[in-house]
């Protein structure tokens, strides 16, 4: 099986990388320069028309979306244990938190990271307060959940849905108020960074803060 990533460092691709090393799946990974707008090449928007990454190649297949990514490698993997199995009560949790990550958190996080997109360059403060006030409530959303049913977002049980959302929380280090704060998220990501394949993944992608 041919396997290629293309991602960058700290991204979205950030959580396909780790599942891959986490599920031993031998893979190429191509890091694209965003700097040198390499996602907006023409090679690159014919793979992926929307210039983002990440993007998965499996034996020719294009796979784009962060989420839909992972739900794919673990349904290959069902060997792993990352997520339960279809038809399930526990598929539907897992369902839940996964497109919670994409729906609720990545568009509250794409707010705050380029507050000129929904609101123009003169709204970028309002835009920026919004989208902060959005993604502090998702959080404690999540800490309640986890307080509650944890330690893991369905129990005792590490899925696919754990390693997305730890990659989410990264995301908010140098925010007003980063994930770290909440105690139960502190401790729930203090879990996912112990695994062996995320310090790999850190030592592939050059990534030394967070840890």
């Amino acid at each position: 099986m041919s396997i290629v990533l293309y991602g960058a460092q700290s991204t979205a691709s950030l959580v396909v990388h780790w599942l891959l090393i986490e599920l031993g799946i031998a893979h190429e990974l191509r890091q694209l320069d965003l700097g040198r707008r390499e996602q907006k090449s023409p090679e690159y928007l014919a793979l992926n028309p929307q210039g983002r990454v990440p993007t998965l190649l499996i034996d020719g297949q294009v796979l784009t979306e962060s989420v839909a990514i992972a739900m794919q490698l673990a349904d290959l993997h069902p060997e792993a244990g990352l997520a339960p199995a279809p038809s399930t009560p526990a598929r539907g949790d897992y369902y839940r938190w996964m497109l919670f990550c994409a729906n609720t958190l990545q568009p509250a996080y794409r707010d705050w990271f380029y507050p000129q997109e929904p609101a123009g360059e003169a709204n970028i403060d309002a835009a920026k307060a919004q989208a902060r006030a959005k993604i502090e409530a998702a959080w404690q959303q999540v800490s309640d959940h986890l307080a509650a049913h944890g330690p893991y977002l369905l129990g005792q049980r590490r899925s696919a849905a754990d390693f997305m959302l730890t990659m989410l929380m990264r995301w908010s280090r140098h925010m007003p108020r980063p994930t770290d704060g909440w105690p139960v998220l502190a401790a729930h990501a203090a879990w996912m960074k112990a695994l062996p394949s995320f310090a790999e993944t850190y030592r592939r992608e050059g990534i030394s803060d967070w840890v």
